[in-house]
């Protein structure tokens, strides 16, 4: 006994190292757009429900085949007539029918059946529409990761545009402090006056303000990036992505012809069309016969003394065939063909509202595609040229040509500018997913 305890005790205590010792799901960090991507389609919830859904669908459909395998089973049951029934039997002197008891008062029977269809209807559309079922399910998963890979793309895109942000404010903070020390120093010397002091620290504490407010944008970006990839929201995460590569990847062949079939809620159409005509067939089979073979072997046991009633037996068995054809049905067959068609030709309607709906949401994301690279273009000419002249202004102050106002106002407009161009690419990139998703192009 106590070593029954002391192996319990032992197998319990495995068990919760084991448990214990499980680690966190985590990524090599700092992780890339492609890491996350893909541990999203591995632990995203929705990723995983659809996983899940595509395995119930497997055993629904593995279900339905196996009516198609020998049913066997197996009955008992015991009874105990309290008053045996009586049969009115012909007197062989008199021909008078006379009331007698037959039977035993206890019986018992042990019974097997084996039961095999042959033919059904049923079985013929579950055989018709197993692999039907499977690629319906396997189209749903494949839809939830597209939808995956773009919100984790736009999430992470978002991100990191807001992380470069916070660094330019850094900088131009690093930047404004210089500034506003020379300029305090200035005005103590005389050179300039308490006005450019005033309009320096003003510009500071703007920047220091904005910079609080991307800094904390950063935080909630993080989550909302976390919670689209399925990751803990507790453990921690860095992300990083290359400047250069991530300004190469906003442009995008924009003489591509949308194909509605490369869309994944098209096929998922063309898949039910395919359910519903097979639905088509089977009420046009209603006709049809229902053949199964059974077989059945009993046990049966009788006597009028309980403890003797499984002293003897007397088997019986039996095979046979079974058949089912209906006759009439009230009409029910022509109007089930009726619905049945009427949903096939519903579905036609869908499919051309879909593909209406494609072309506008490409023609849509394209518009909006190109209207954003065109801004991107036009905001990277701008910083250009606001760095240009806020070089120039911060010479000719320093020349004491031109006032410090000046100055303040060129760093405003270089600060817009580096601002404005980074919020311009998130646009671009997240314009371009749109694009993608409107061709049936993301890819995974």
């Amino acid at each position: 006994m106590r070593r029954c305890v002391f192996v319990l005790v032992l197998l319990r205590v495995l068990t919760g190292s084991v448990y214990a010792q499980t680690p966190a799901p985590t990524l090599a960090e700092p992780a890339d757009l492609t890491n996350c991507i893909q541990y999203a389609l591995q632990n995203q919830p929705n990723v995983r429900r659809a996983l899940i859904d595509q395995e119930i669908t497997e055993r629904t459909v593995r279900s339905a085949l196996a009516a198609w395998y020998p049913q066997i089973g197996f009955g008992y049951n015991i009874q105990h007539f309290l008053k045996l029934p009586v049969t009115l039997i012909p007197d062989q002197a008199t021909g008078e029918r006379r009331p007698v008891a037959l039977g035993a008062r206890n019986t018992s029977s042990f019974q097997f059946t084996l039961n095999q269809n042959i033919f059904s209807r049923d079985l013929l559309l579950a055989n018709r529409t197993a692999d039907v079922y499977r690629a319906q399910a396997t189209q749903a998963t494949v839809s939830n990761k597209i939808d995956v890979v773009v919100d984790v793309s736009r999430a992470f895109y978002d991100l990191i545009t807001t992380q470069w942000q916070v660094t330019i404010l850094d900088q131009d903070i690093a930047r404004l402090l210089r500034s506003q020390k020379d300029t305090r120093n200035q005005y103590e010397s005389g050179l300039v006056d308490k006005t450019d002091v005033q309009r320096a620290t003003i510009a500071l504490n703007n920047a220091r303000a904005q910079l609080k407010q991307y800094r904390e944008q950063v935080s909630s970006k993080y989550q909302t990036l976390k919670q689209l990839m399925g990751y803990p929201p507790t453990v921690g995460l860095r992300v990083a992505y290359d400047t250069l590569q991530l300004t190469n990847e906003v442009l995008l062949d924009t003489n591509q012809m949308v194909n509605p079939q490369n869309r994944i809620e098209y096929q998922l159409l063309q898949t039910q069309g395919l359910l519903l005509d097979a639905n088509v067939l089977y009420n046009k089979q209603a006709y049809l016969p229902t053949v199964s073979a059974v077989a059945n072997y009993n046990f049966l046991y009788q006597n009028n003394t309980f403890s003797q009633l499984y002293s003897q037996s007397f088997p019986n068995s039996l095979i046979g065939l079974t058949l089912g054809m209906p006759i009439f049905q009230g009409g029910r067959r022509v109007q089930e063909i009726r619905r049945a068609e009427l949903q096939v030709r519903r579905l036609q309607w869908d499919l051309a509202a879909l593909t209406s709906a494609v072309d506008a949401e490409y023609a849509r994301a394209l518009a909006d595609y190109k209207g954003n690279l065109a801004n991107y273009y036009a905001l990277h000419e701008n910083l250009l040229l606001a760095q240009d002249v806020y070089r120039i202004l911060s010479l000719q102050y320093r020349a004491g040509i031109k006032g410090y106002l000046d100055v303040v106002i060129a760093e405003a407009d270089l600060r817009t500018a580096r601002l404005s161009l980074y919020n311009a690419l998130y646009q671009v990139l997240a314009s371009k997913l749109e694009v993608q998703r409107a061709l049936g192009a993301i890819r995974f």
